[in-house]
């Protein structure tokens, strides 16, 4: 039987639990001995000049070694986008968190004080604390650009003559607000030259080799003489890609200093200058026939990028998967790209897609609500067909694989829709102060969306033992025991035989690292491919061995033993045996998988949710969720992950949002103002299996690790408003909080909405999508 499929317990999970991970605060590497701490010094304003900065009393503050400012650094500003960042803030700060100066001190203790005696002379400026605000363009943070526009991509200007012959068209805007990642363990780094004039970084990162490659470009000095370890990661969610900009200044600051430097950061610090996620503003226009089918779809979608705009790819990612799962005939999408003096914008979970399925989604049931349909009656009409893939959507994307009508009547029927309905419509009639609402979610993502391929290698020992380096880089979700279960069907050996490394540029200098879902497909894939070929290896070896041909010879995995086919009874060979006759001492195979296209995951979930009418709290009572990411390697890990993805995703439907006031002065900066969600707000999740393979990896799986997350927002955002739409609710930004919630009933109540028995659904519209009965 092979262990491929079958629940095994997470071989990382043993010393994580009984001694505990070893992170970058928790170093205590020789190279590190007499280390300086460090810390920096962060910009209270949101937007100002910087008249000067004075050090003089922090230098002589007890235990300072050193303050640095931009002048004293000489690196060159990096580009972010048609800007330059610089590594520290040079002339002009541009969000509160930015950071002005560095202070090196003999004891961690020491730094708050220090850092305190920086005076810094701030000429404040008119702050861009929102979209709007930057759109209006009457504050520019690069006069230089003329605008904060940063980027336009997508349709030069709308046709409003897609929409002819459509019975109903209907528009809305929609918020995917802001969130902090806000990973279990914060950003650290620690950097330490040699006497060889190598410089060690130990990094919270999810690539070593991306950040060695940062590191070095900038620091002037060759790939060769940095070296790059990612010790354990506690979460990363795509915010710990790379190097970040501290980690540079850093490995600066050593070399200047002649001594190691430590940093670790605080959760205030995390939470205002670690980067943010999501923040776009999507207008979504939907046009179709009143039996469903929809003919025309437009999304206009606004990224806030921040005070920098580092990743300007995610708004044209969120026009890539513009369509979802539908074959919408006509598409047109366009993304403007603008700075506001907010915390920087890059990749979390998802990164791009999970917005596109926000708006496309609340678009469906907009346009359901329009027509007086059932949503899932609206998806179902308009869904990709199985026998169409691979299907090429009008956005340039080519689907690989998939089945959505089959993974959507799954969820209604586990759910039980029909009863579901039933009872919204008797608590109505009755009218019951706790409203039921149920909320649909069809997705499809794009995992290994970069196609870069990744490195793989497998040693098999004279001692039987095997060891593979994989460029993946896993951070909590299991990747180890997935690969470690791969070798171990290819190779009959067991589990507690194999060991998986990874995250040293030393070991594994060729690599590309996790991120957008890629790690088992690619990573995977090429730990397939490696084995692959020491198994080639072997065959030959043991053929001379037991003096037959290399074509008769099989490998028991049962057993894992090399043995002539049909004669099993004959002299056998162990990996053992056949790795000690090898010449380097070891069978050895280190390989590249390139060529690998993207693949597709898809699924479906139902959220169900209650709303008391009378507080605005919403409880979330359930979601039924399929997930189908191909064949499941080990399904605890699969599970897990989406656990993860749904807890996440409805997080952000219910309640995480991080804010600004007026003068973008951040107002969620600890963890008592940034609501996060814990097991007290989930319910048991509902998991659904389906496994539909793709042909573009040698394993025919796709990513799981953000899927979960894209489809479960929408879903919980359309429950909430579909519980409130009979009280004449139409739409609800996210977080639907009780506040926003008992606001939108109370607006509704005064501008003369009644409940009185209300249509079921698919009988009537409730209300139309107009700004009037919108919050």
């Amino acid at each position: 039987m092979s262990i491929v499929g079958t629940r095994v317990v997470r071989q990382e999970d043993q010393n994580l639990i009984t001694a505990g991970g070893t992170y970058v605060d928790d170093l205590r590497e020789e190279a590190l001995s007499g280390a300086a701490h460090a810390v920096f010094v962060r910009s209270p304003i949101a937007h100002a000049r910087i008249e000067g900065i004075d050090v003089s009393g922090a230098l002589e503050a007890p235990g300072v070694l050193g303050v640095y400012t931009a002048a004293d650094l000489g690196l060159d500003a990096r580009a972010a986008g048609p800007v330059k960042e610089p590594w520290l803030a040079d002339g002009i700060v541009r969000y509160v968190g930015e950071p002005v100066a560095l202070v090196l001190t003999e004891e961690r203790y020491q730094l708050a004080d220090a850092a305190e005696l920086v005076d810094i002379d701030y000429d404040p400026l008119d702050a861009v604390a929102s979209i709007d605000t930057a759109l209006a363009g009457e504050t520019l943070l690069y006069p230089e650009t003329g605008s904060n526009v940063m980027q336009v991509h997508g349709a030069e200007e709308f046709d409003d003559s897609i929409f002819e012959g459509c019975d109903v068209v209907v528009s809305q805007t929609i918020v995917n607000q802001r969130v902090a990642p806000a990973p279990l363990e914060v950003r650290g780094a620690s950097c330490a030259w040699g006497e060889d004039g190598r410089l060690t970084a130990w990094l919270s990162t999810q690539n070593a080799q991306i950040a060695r490659t940062q590191l070095a470009a900038t620091l002037g000095v060759g790939e060769e003489s940095v070296r790059v370890i990612a010790p354990d990661v506690g979460g990363g969610f795509g915010a710990k890609i790379g190097a970040d900009p501290e980690a540079t200044v850093l490995g600066w600051a050593a070399k200047r200093l002649g001594r190691a430097v430590r940093w670790i950061e605080t959760r205030s610090e995390n939470l205002t200058s670690m980067t943010h996620g999501r923040a776009q503003q999507n207008t979504v226009t939907i046009g179709g026939k009143r039996d469903g089918t929809v003919l025309a779809y437009r999304l206009d979608v606004v990224q806030d990028a921040g005070a920098y705009p580092r990743t300007l790819f995610l708004p044209t990612l969120t026009e890539l998967m513009a369509v979802g799962v539908y074959r919408f005939p006509v598409v047109e999408t366009r993304s403007r790209a603008v700075v506001t003096n907010t915390t920087p914008i890059a990749a979390y979970r998802g990164a791009g897609r999970p917005e596109a399925t926000a708006a496309l989604e609340r678009a469906m049931d907009v346009f359901a609500t329009e027509i007086g349909a059932d949503p899932a009656e609206v998806r179902r009409v308009n869904f990709i067909r199985p026998e169409e893939f691979p299907y090429q959507t009008p956005t340039g994307a080519s689907y690989d694989t998939g089945e959505y009508a089959a993974a959507l009547d799954k969820v209604l029927e586990t759910g039980g829709y029909a009863e579901l309905r039933a009872e919204q419509r008797r608590r109505r009639e009755a009218g019951d102060p706790i409203e039921l609402g149920l909320g649909l979610a069809a997705y499809v993502e794009i995992t290994g969306g970069d196609a870069g391929g990744e490195s793989g290698r497998v040693d098999i020992h004279p001692d039987g033992t095997v060891v593979a380096w994989t460029g993946s880089s896993p951070h909590g979700q299991g990747l180890g025991t997935s690969l470690a279960m791969l070798l171990s069907d290819q190779l009959g050996v067991p589990l507690e035989k194999i060991t998986v490394r990874h995250g040293d540029t030393d070991e594994v200098p060729k690599a590309v690292g996790t991120f957008g879902s890629r790690s088992l497909q690619l990573g995977g894939s090429a730990i397939r491919q490696a084995a692959e070929e020491v198994i080639a290896q072997a065959r030959e070896l043991a053929a001379e061995l037991l003096e037959a041909s290399p074509d008769d010879l099989e490998l028991d995995l049962e057993s894992g033993v090399w043995q002539v086919r049909g004669a099993p009874s004959s002299t056998t060979l162990s990996w053992a045996q056949v790795a000690e006759t090898a010449g380097d001492g070891k069978l050895t195979a280190d390989v590249w998988f390139g060529g690998g296209k993207p693949t597709f995951p898809f699924g479906a979930h139902l959220a169900v949710v209650e709303v008391d009418t009378e507080t605005g709290k919403v409880v979330l009572r359930r979601i039924i969720a399929v997930d189908d990411a191909g064949p499941i390697v080990n399904p605890l890990t699969f599970r897990g992950q989406r656990h993860g993805g749904l807890g996440q995703g409805a997080a952000q439907a219910l309640m995480e949002v991080v804010t600004y006031d007026d003068d973008a002065n951040p107002t969620t900066a600890t963890l008592a103002d940034y609501s996060f969600i814990t097991a007290v707000e989930l319910p048991d999740f509902e998991l659904v299996d389906m496994a539909t393979p793709t042909d573009r990896n040698l394993l025919g799986v796709k990513g799981i690790g953000e899927a979960a997350t894209i489809g479960s927002t929408p879903a919980v955002h359309n429950a909430v408003v579909d519980a409130l739409a009979a009280r004449g609710v139409v739409h609800l930004d996210m977080p639907t909080t009780p506040i926003r919630v008992w606001a939108a009933l109370e607006e509704a109540a005064f501008r003369g909405f009644r409940v009185a028995e209300p249509p079921a659904r698919g009988e009537a519209t409730v209300v139309t999508a107009n700004k009037e009965n919108q919050r």
